[in-house]
Formats: C-alpha cells, sequence, structure tokens
C-alpha cells in the first residue's frame, strides 16, 4: 500500500473518532422520561406545568377526579392511557348529551394544527350545521330536525374521516365523539343514542422535534408558524459544562495533526513527490494555453479580431451591463469605439483542454449567412477568455413562445412565427452544406436562437459544435452532447444509428414543435399519457387529416403555414436518422406548396404511447 493509501486511512480514522466524541456530547436534559399522573403513567409530549421544557401539551395531573389537559381551549379529562392512545372526556359535553340539548353540537372536536405535532381522534361522526333545511342534501345522509335554530345532516360513512365534499354556504362542519360500535349500526339509530363525551386521543411527533428533544433542546413554533429548536436553560448548562474539555480535546487533535502534517509534507518534499505533482499541474495548464495560443496564431484569413482584457473592460464599461447568465458564463452589453452595439460572453474557468473556446471560434470564424450570429473578436488572455458577438436587440426566441412568458414580451403570430422557422432552417442548411467545412451545431434549442431587431433569427452558441469535412457523413463522438428534450436519440442510443447532421435535424423538429405548441413537448405536469408527449397529439390530428386547433390562427395562410411548420417538423423528429430530411429538403417543405407534402410514417415514440393507451 502507498503512501496516499495509509494517509487517507490515518486522517479517516481519526476524523471519525473525532466525531464519535462530538456524538457523545449530545445535553444531558432532566426530564423525565414518564411520570405518575392520577391512574395514568404519562410522558413526553405530555408535561407537568412545573416542567415547561420537558414537553408539547401540558397536562394538570392535580386536578380531581382526573388529571387534566387543554386543546384548543376544551378542557379534557384524562381518564386512562393505552399504549400510544389516551382516552379523554369532555365534561361540559358529557352533560349536555345526558340532557339530549342541543347545545351538544356546539362542542366541535377540534384539536391544534402544529408543524410539531399531530393529533388524531377516534371514533368521531362528522355532522353537517346547517342553518336552513336542504332539500336535497348528499345522497345517503340522514337529517335531524329536534334543533330550533339549526339542521343536522350526518352519515355513518363519514365516521372517521375528513369530508372532501363541498360545505354549502349556509352549512359548517363538525366533529362529534361517538361511540364504539355504531360505525357499522344503520342510519336510522338515534343521534344522541350513537353520541359519547369519550374519546382516544393519539399523536404522532415530527422528526424533528424527536431529534429536537433527544438533544436537550425544546419544540417551538415561530410567527409564520414553522419549527423552531430552543436550546432549553438546562441545555445551556450542560453546554457550559461539557464545552471547557470538548475544547482541550479538539486543540489536541489539532496539534497531533498538525505536526503528522508537517512529517508527512517534509516526507513529500525529499522524495520530491509534491513538486513533481505541483510542476505536472502546472505543466498540463501551460500546455493547454500554448495549444490555444498557437491555434488562434496559425488560424490565418479566418481570425477574428484579438482584443485585450482591459479593451473588454472598456467595451462594457466595467461589466455594468448585464445581459444574461449561463453555464458557460456571463453576457454583458457592450459599445465599440464607433458606436455599435455588440454582446459580451465572458467565459468561466476552461473545461478540459479549452475546448468549448475553441469550437466557438473556430466554428463562428468560418460562417458568414443571414441566420448565423456574428463573431465581431475575442479575448484570450492569460486565463481571461471573452467573445465578442453582434447585439441582438430582442434576445433569446424562448423569451417568445411559450405561454407563460412576461407580460412585457409580445406574443409571435403565425408569419412571424414561420418566419423565423424558415430563417433556422436556413442557417442550418448553411451549416451543414454552405461552409468550407461542415459544422454540427449539437444544441439547436429557443434559448441559442437569437432575434435581432427586426426578429429576423441568428443561430448562436457553438460550443459543442464539431466540424467535419463535407463528405463524412458521421462523426465520432465520445459523450452524449446537446440539452435533454431536443437530443436527437443516436446520440445517446447509438444503436439507432451514427450521429451525424442529422441529429441537429432532430433538434431543429423539437424546437419547432415547441413553437408551434407556445409549450414545452414534454409537460411532467400532465399526467394523462395522451397529453404528456406533445407531438403525439399533433400527429393524430395531421394523420386523420383534422385541424390542428392550434391558438392564434386567423386566416387559411396562416392555417397552412401552421400545417407545414408541422408537418416538416414530424418528418424532423423520425427516430431513424435515415428517414429524417436533410435542412436543404426541410426548406424546400417550407417554401413549398402544401398539397405536395406527404404526411410522415409514425414516429416511433408515438407508437409507443399509442400503444400504452391502448392497452390502457
Amino acid at each position: 500500500m502507498d503512501l496516499h493509501s495509509w494517509l487517507f486511512i490515518f486522517i479517516l480514522l481519526h476524523l471519525s473518532c473525532f466525531d464519535s466524541i462530538q456524538g457523545q456530547n449530545t445535553p444531558y436534559s432532566n426530564c423525565p422520561e414518564e411520570f405518575q399522573c392520577g391512574t395514568s403513567i404519562l410522558g413526553f409530549p405530555f408535561y407537568k406545568p412545573t416542567q415547561p421544557d420537558c414537553g408539547l401539551c401540558k397536562v394538570d395531573c392535580d386536578t380531581t377526579p382526573h388529571p387534566m389537559i387543554e386543546l384548543e381551549g376544551v378542557k379534557y379529562q384524562v381518564l386512562e392511557r393505552q399504549n400510544v392512545f389516551v382516552t379523554i372526556k369532555d365534561p361540559i359535553l358529557e352533560t349536555f348529551l345526558n340532557e339530549k340539548s342541543c347545545r351538544s353540537f356546539d362542542r366541535n372536536l377540534s384539536l391544534p394544527i402544529s408543524p410539531i405535532i399531530t393529533y388524531r381522534v377516534y371514533p368521531f361522526l362528522t355532522l353537517f350545521k346547517c342553518n336552513t333545511s336542504k332539500k336535497r342534501f348528499y345522497e345517503g345522509f340522514q337529517s335531524y330536525n329536534g334543533c330550533e335554530t339549526f339542521t343536522l345532516y350526518y352519515n355513518h360513512s363519514s365516521v372517521s374521516s375528513t369530508e372532501s365534499r363541498p360545505v354549502a354556504t349556509s352549512c359548517s362542519m363538525i366533529r362529534v365523539p361517538m361511540k364504539t360500535g355504531f360505525e357499522s349500526k344503520s342510519n336510522n339509530s338515534d343521534l344522541f343514542d350513537m353520541l359519547t363525551a369519550d374519546v382516544s386521543l393519539g399523536w404522532t411527533v415530527s422528526s424533528k422535534c424527536n431529534q429536537c428533544y433527544s438533544r436537550g433542546g425544546r419544540c417551538l413554533v415561530d410567527s409564520n408558524n414553522k419549527f423552531l429548536c430552543s436550546a432549553g436553560e438546562k441545555s445551556k448548562g450542560t453546554l457550559k459544562k461539557h464545552h471547557r474539555w470538548r475544547t482541550w480535546i479538539a486543540i489536541t487533535l489539532v496539534a497531533v495533526f498538525a505536526c503528522i502534517g508537517i512529517s508527512i509534507l517534509l516526507f513529500c518534499f525529499r522524495k520530491k513527490i509534491f513538486w513533481s505533482k505541483y510542476l505536472r499541474f502546472w505543466e498540463s495548464k501551460a500546455e493547454d494555453h500554448r495549444n490555444i495560443e498557437a491555434f488562434l496564431n496559425n488560424y490565418g484569413p479566418y481570425s477574428p479580431k484579438r482584443y485585450s482584457y482591459s479593451d473588454i473592460r472598456r467595451m462594457t464599461d466595467r461589466f455594468r451591463n448585464k445581459l444574461g447568465q449561463g453555464g458557460f458564463g456571463d453576457v454583458y452589453r457592450g459599445s465599440l469605439c464607433n458606436g455599435g452595439q455588440v454582446a459580451v460572453k465572458v467565459l468561466n474557468e476552461l473545461k478540459g483542454s479549452g475546448e468549448d473556446f475553441i469550437n466557438e471560434v473556430a466554428s463562428i470564424s468560418r460562417t458568414s449567412h443571414v441566420n448565423i450570429v456574428s463573431l465581431v473578436g475575442f479575448c484570450f488572455e492569460g486565463r481571461k477568455r471573452a467573445l465578442v458577438y453582434e447585439f441582438m436587440p430582442n434576445g433569446s426566441l424562448e423569451k417568445f413562445i411559450y405561454e407563460e412568458r412576461s407580460d412585457r414580451v409580445r406574443q409571435l403570430d403565425w408569419p412571424a412565427l414561420y418566419k423565423i422557422a424558415l430563417g433556422i432552417a436556413r442557417g442550418l442548411e448553411y451549416l451543414h452544406r454552405g461552409c468550407n467545412t461542415r459544422i454540427l451545431h449539437f444544441d439547436i434549442k429557443p434559448h441559442n436562437i437569437l432575434l435581432d431587431e427586426d426578429f429576423c433569427p441568428k443561430i448562436s452558441d457553438f460550443g459543442l459544435a464539431k466540424l467535419c469535412v463535407k463528405k463524412e457523413s458521421i462523426v465520432s463522438m465520445l459523450g452524449a452532447r446537446g440539452t435533454i428534450g431536443y437530443i436527437a436519440p443516436e446520440i445517446v442510443c447509438r444503436n439507432l444509428g451514427g450521429v451525424s447532421h442529422k441529429s441537429d435535424v432532430y433538434s431543429y423538429g423539437m424546437m419547432v414543435l415547441e413553437m408551434v405548441g407556445g409549450r414545452k413537448n414534454v409537460d411532467e405536469r400532465v399526467a394523462n399519457t395522451s397529453e404528456f408527449y406533445f407531438p403525439d397529439w399533433l400527429y393524430q390530428r395531421i394523420e386523420l387529416d383534422e385541424e390542428l386547433q392550434l391558438i392564434g390562427i386567423m386566416n387559411e395562410e396562416e392555417k397552412e403555414c401552421a400545417r407545414k411548420m408541422v408537418i416538416a417538423s414530424l418528418w424532423c423528429i423520425q427516430t431513424s436518422p435515415s428517414n429524417r430530411p436533410s435542412m436543404t429538403k426541410v426548406v424546400e417543405m417550407l417554401e413549398g406548396n402544401l398539397n405536395t407534402l406527404q404526411v410522415p410514417p409514425t414516429p416511433y415514440l408515438y407508437s409507443l404511447s399509442r400503444r400504452r393507451e391502448v392497452d390502457s
């Protein structure tokens, strides 16, 4: 076993020992586990008035003939304890019941609601107390008309349960203790014969409160009805007693670890282990930077303008106006010397060998298309990196297409949606066919589509892009790339086919379907299978040649645009890459005649969903 393994085991054992010592320092509580109260033996959560820190429910054991507890302002006699239940009695209710007085129904059996403890009672009968007589009440309910000012409705099915049915505005719901054995008897029994003043009270203490109490703390509720653990005076005193010797143990352990650590460091210096690893780490970082510098210097005519970090700070007015934030870094609005507006993406730490940064510069620098965002320049100065783009006043597409958009964001009409879908298709066609080198984007989604002042779409964020020669149809890829919901199936499951430019086609199809529906394709809030996957619903209507019933369509021209977008998208999301069209074909579909478009084959995911629906 090498030195690193011994060091790891040594530190782990000592840390475990220190944790066990701390664990033994649980403050001792002077609260009794159980105490005699009348004829019963009680314990937590009950407490005597003289020990308020020892429980949650006060019980007065000195009253006669029975101890008394108070719940929601009603005082109950404690008769006996049976395991996790305590039998309690409402003496006032008992008097009313003996007299068969209608005042019995003013004694509602209500329990306190708290995040600390939950009470439950059994058995009880739920009654609906109505100011006026109801000719038609709930089916199966009996009525009691013996009281002058109100009518009672009840049913044995409501025993020991909370009614979920709505209560009429002139009625209130009350609970009254019920005699054991009447749950299964006929509804024809006299109401007063069914009721009693005795009830079994149970309770469940929350796990947080149990932990707090075991540490000697007191369970409380703050002004917002949230749980709060407060150390009692006894706990504070106990902590003071243990504080001194715990401090000495901690100091001793720290001193021991310091001595051992110094010894190990001296040994590592002697064997050159530390220095060799330290130098290898920084040599690796330096090599990554040299590789990026070499790439940028040898990029030839494609190389965009290079800015210094001080230029970036001046351009963004010291990063004052932030436009957005993502996993890659932050985006700020900036101004060039000629007054032109730009968006500056300041990147986070290099990932791996700086592949994301190289991808972004290499990919976008080779492009020149109205539907591809333009890279104005970049900054690579030590560990500081930034990319400077043309400024897009309307931001990203995602904030315009979903129903839950901000009130300040306009709703795009169908001609605008069609124009955007066509523009993105042309941009992808250019990346796949129009460049000297084919560029695969691998992250097409609404967030990466930017809109200028005329809502012309531009594809952005080439951090996951991959370059390949045009004749190559399949590319190699070590790991999955993209965003969940837009990733092509073959990227995750290679048995479906090779990864190629058809993966971008799939992402495009999923994105356009979200534009059409104004919602995410997969909605986790919907439980029904037929609504869970939105493309299923669209395909079913296309297959049956029915109206799409999409929101906002005003005329036949818009209806035709929407139908072309849907049919083209359903072709794009075919499971097999070979069944998907190229982006050139997609542009032809969108620009062509609707009558010439064929209905695509059933998507594999759609057929699975339909099969489950038929089985159910």
